[in-house]
């Protein structure tokens, strides 16, 4: 038996709909925290880049701190503005950003 694409079986608005409920959801099928309501992009703060709502910490900035070992409790202990959930927001902004990454491979000339 031939499998028909996914693509073939389904409208495309209902493909869309899949794709966004399944970003919703993690590896686990648990819920993931929405980003949107901790993280702030303003021209004005940082020149544009990803900032945790009402300071002036980059995403950028807390995601090379879990790169460098920190743990969530060494960020909270130096941040105490900060709460478990902003960080969560942070890996969530940054999870979001590497799904949406598309890699085209160059042909040789």
């Amino acid at each position: 038996m031939n499998a028909m694409p996914l693509q073939k079986l389904l409208s495309e608005s209902e493909l869309r709909t899949m794709v966004l409920q399944h970003r919703k959801q993690n590896w686990h099928g648990i819920q993931t925290l929405q980003w949107q309501e901790r993280i702030a992009i303003d021209p004005a703060i940082l020149v544009g880049k990803p900032v945790i709502k009402g300071t002036r910490l980059s995403v950028e900035f807390v995601i090379d701190l879990l790169a460098a070992g920190w743990t969530q409790e060494q960020i909270l202990a130096n941040y105490p503005n900060l709460t478990p959930e902003d960080i969560r927001a942070c890996l969530a902004y940054a999870s979001e950003l590497l799904h949406e990454e598309k890699v085209f491979p160059l042909k040789p000339a």
